[in-house]
Parts: C-alpha cells; sequence; structure tokens
C-alpha cells in the first residue's frame, strides 16, 4: 500500500497521454497519414477494373452488348484513374504556386 501511495506521477501526467503521436488532431495531419493509402487503394482498384474489363472483352464472344459493357468498365477505370493522377498533381501545382511547403511533405 506505501508503495503504491509514493509514486511520484500526477494526474496530469497521466492525462497527457502515453507519449503517441499519431498526427490525427489536425486536417493536415489526416490528410497526410491518409493519402497515401487513398493513392495505393485507388491503384488498386484501377488494377482490378482493368482486368474485369479485359476479361469482359475476351469473353464476350462476338456480343456488341457485352462488349460495351467491358469497354465502359475500362473507361470508368481511366476516368476515375484520371481523376485522383490530376487530383495529386492539382495539390502539387498548388502548393507549388502558393508556397505551401506542408502539400510537399505530404506526397514525399
Amino acid at each position: 500500500m506505501e508503495l503504491a501511495q509514493s509514486s511520484q506521477t500526477s494526474f496530469t501526467q497521466l492525462s497527457q497521454g502515453a507519449g503517441l503521436n499519431s498526427g490525427l488532431d489536425t486536417l493536415g495531419g489526416v490528410v497526410t497519414t491518409f493519402l497515401p493509402w487513398i493513392l495505393g487503394i485507388s491503384g488498386l482498384v484501377l488494377f482490378f477494373y482493368v482486368i474485369w474489363g479485359g476479361f469482359g472483352i475476351m469473353t464476350a464472344k462476338g456480343d456488341p452488348k457485352a462488349t460495351a459493357a467491358a469497354r465502359e468498365h475500362l473507361t470508368k477505370a481511366l476516368v476515375g484513374f484520371l481523376i485522383v493522377f490530376m487530383a495529386y498533381w492539382l495539390v502539387q501545382l498548388l502548393g507549388l504556386i502558393f508556397g505551401i511547403q506542408q502539400f510537399r511533405s505530404i506526397f514525399s
């Protein structure tokens, strides 16, 4: 009992946390943490959509409706990739134009 009461730790030290800095306390920290994951997942989705569209074209057997549906999958995949790619470079360009260093550290 005496050992527990002789601790030098105050309640203010305990309320400050364990010292883990997750970086999720600001919007910039959230973006910096999750953006590489979002870009990687979007690349993976692109890959599977291209595989799905290519498989659909190969198995269409000359059916115009099936070929058009598979071509639509490929088009959607490429448009989605272009949107993600252009968003990435737009953020880079805005960071360069306005001199915002945090934008460059997000993607490095």
